[in-house]
């Protein structure tokens, strides 16, 4: 009888696992390092996939700044997450999701985005842990979208009202025409975006190498690190969007039309070398000024490559007011109607259709 009840004693021991970062059973979408068994990343809208069968996720991380994250609970990725949890300090340990006491163990998934951009901090994470067991994530959907991009790429200040200045905590990439174009299509999108940033002249500053044309190269956005080999990432883009601009013409100067589109040729270019010549690239011109609109145009007509396509916005695409968050950014609102005015044109190029779904 001793020996039956140590074996029944066993039996009923519970469950658990602890995987590292670098586990493929985990899904990482946007530009991801591997160190040993960690996995780091800084640029905005960074989101990673985790499935377990059992009633706890916690991960354990690092964090050079406090980054802010949005968390959806066996849900996509719409506008509204489950929490919003913040990240911090050295060999932290956050939970993710906790079930009710005694209720059975049971398949989840939880999804994990980063709202806030590269220079807030990178984060590290080291492992996940469940009370149960891990499973496959589910993989990257068959359509993806690179946007490349600045503040409004970012999220900055989305959550805000149009009388407050920026804070990390209304920062929110998922909120941004971007998110709501790939969600549209049912695809995944990947971020290279830096608040300020622009083609040749970032926000009131001089001429400067210190661009979007270098940091498009970059494995991190503000971190120092390796050069980004786009066969590291999990998937393939099918589309590439630049809404880039706005910067370069900021506080009433921008750069001479040579520099601004040698630059943006240059940006194409570092494009197509990484997906081919056939890649196609979408070039949204911001509403700002009708110059940016020329500028951008005189790119596209002279960089001698193929499927490089122009759209520009008017200055009605959405307004100053309700359609306003932090700082002269664009809101939900805003974004959404900078979506509907960008979906039709990647509907164009890329054959994906339209449907009578909502933009959300």
């Amino acid at each position: 009888m001793a020996a039956v009840a140590v074996f029944m004693l066993g039996s009923l021991q519970a469950r658990s696992e602890t995987i590292p970062a670098t586990d493929s059973k985990v899904t990482y979408i946007g530009r991801t390092l591997t160190e040993g068994t960690s996995v780091s990343f800084d640029w905005t809208g960074v989101y990673i996939r985790i499935k377990f069968e059992g009633s706890s996720l916690s991960m354990k991380l690092s964090d050079t700044g406090k980054n802010y994250y949005n968390v959806w609970i066996d849900a996509g990725m719409d506008q509204a997450p489950d929490k919003i949890i913040s990240t911090f300090g050295q060999d932290s340990t956050i939970t993710l999701f906790s079930a009710a006491k005694r209720k059975p163990k049971r398949v989840h998934q939880v999804i994990l985005q980063k709202r806030t951009e590269g220079w807030i901090g990178r984060t590290t994470i080291q492992e996940f842990i469940t009370d149960g067991v891990f499973l496959q994530a589910d993989a990257p959907a068959e359509r993806v979208i690179e946007f490349i991009g600045d503040s409004y790429t970012c999220g900055y200040g989305t959550e805000a009202s149009n009388k407050e200045r920026f804070s990390p905590e209304t920062e929110n990439q998922n909120l941004t025409y971007a998110c709501a174009t790939a969600r549209y299509f049912g695809a995944e999108q990947m971020i290279t975006a830096h608040s300020g940033m622009g083609i040749a002249r970032n926000y009131d500053k001089k001429v400067t190498e210190d661009n979007m044309t270098t940091r498009y190269l970059k494995t991190f956005d503000s971190a120092e690190g390796p050069d980004w080999q786009p066969g590291q990432a999990c998937t393939k883009p099918d589309i590439t969007v630049i809404y880039l601009g706005t910067n370069d013409f900021s506080t009433r100067l921008q750069p001479a039309q040579r520099v601004f589109v040698k630059n943006y040729i240059t940006l194409l270019i570092e494009i197509k070398d990484f997906y081919g010549e056939d890649h196609p690239v979408l070039c949204v011109a911001p509403k700002h000024d009708i110059l940016i609109f020329e500028y951008i145009k005189k790119a596209v007509d002279t960089c001698g490559l193929p499927a490089v396509h122009l759209l520009g916005l008017s200055p009605s695409v959405h307004n100053d007011v309700e359609d306003m968050g932090a700082d002269g950014h664009p809101n939900y609102s805003g974004h959404k109607k900078i979506a509907y005015t960008v979906i039709p044109c990647i509907s164009t190029i890329t054959g994906w259709e339209m449907t009578a779904g909502p933009v959300q």
